[in-house]
């Protein structure tokens, strides 16, 4: 009797994951009970926005802006910055921004900027749109401090953008990377607004999108235990207005890294 009465209070969870998908639910719910946090964040990417837009003078300026948010990972993040600084795409700047703990020594290249934050927020998504805010481009790509990109991510990611007729944002396949530097797999995905109601195969790393007033990352406070995760959120609600596409190519390098904030996302397709 207790397996009945349990399946048919489910039944409602059960119809409305089937007409919405699991992961719309989970972040409506988050909404709801983490919006407090997010007024708080908003504020303070204001006024940091504000205090770095002072210390910069002039706004970073490039076809493509690339943003590298970074957390006390010194030697991951240079490896990543010159994977970033190595693209075959020359009219590119690239802005590291620290959340609070300090920048390390990094290249000498005046294409490069990098800003901290006064003080640690622990939210990626304020950290990400501090980047974007603080600089000017047509279009805005993202890597994080522990993963890397092959030489060719912006050309072919911008090839596909500027073409006639182009979407608004590209993603790439990522070639997913275990701590011992051994390849797991590759995750390639063609975008599918529903699909992504139900599984979590989105990554900003992979992301490269036209600059607008949907381009900018979730603030609410998102713990480990939070799903959806920010790059989830941001991709499929900047897909509801804009065209985005997927580009079956790997050219990320995404280290699986257990002290990173990450999706046990699943190959599917």
């Amino acid at each position: 009797m207790s397996a009945v009465v349990r399946r048919v209070a489910r039944a409602p969870w059960t119809l409305l994951k089937a007409l919405f998908g699991w992961l719309v639910l989970f972040e409506a719910r988050n909404k709801v009970l983490l919006a407090p946090t997010a007024v708080r964040l908003r504020r303070i990417e204001d006024a940091e926005t504000r205090r770095l837009a002072a210390v910069l003078e002039a706004p970073p300026s490039a076809l493509v802006a690339t943003v590298i948010a970074t957390h006390r990972r010194p030697d991951a993040l240079r490896t990543a910055v010159r994977s970033a600084l190595d693209q075959t795409v020359r009219d590119h700047v690239v802005i590291v921004v620290d959340d609070g703990a300090g920048l390390p020594e990094l290249p000498d290249d005046p294409r490069l900027f990098a800003v901290s934050l006064a003080h640690n927020t622990g939210v990626a998504g304020v950290v990400r749109n501090v980047g974007i805010r603080l600089t000017r481009s047509r279009y805005v790509a993202f890597l994080d401090d522990d993963n890397v990109w092959e030489p060719d991510h912006l050309e072919r990611t911008l090839a596909v953008l500027e073409s006639p007729g182009g979407p608004d944002g590209v993603y790439t396949a990522l070639r997913r990377v275990l701590p011992d530097g051994s390849e797991k797999d590759v995750l390639s995905v063609p975008y599918d607004r529903r699909r992504a109601a139900r599984e979590s195969f989105l990554d900003t790393n992979a992301f490269v999108a036209r600059r607008n007033r949907s381009l900018h990352f979730s603030r609410l406070r998102r713990t480990p235990e939070v799903l959806p995760r920010e790059d989830w959120e941001l991709i499929r609600r900047y897909g509801r207005r804009h065209p985005v596409l997927h580009v079956p190519h790997p050219t990320v390098r995404y280290l699986m890294n257990p002290s990173s904030f990450y999706t046990q996302w699943r190959q599917t397709g």
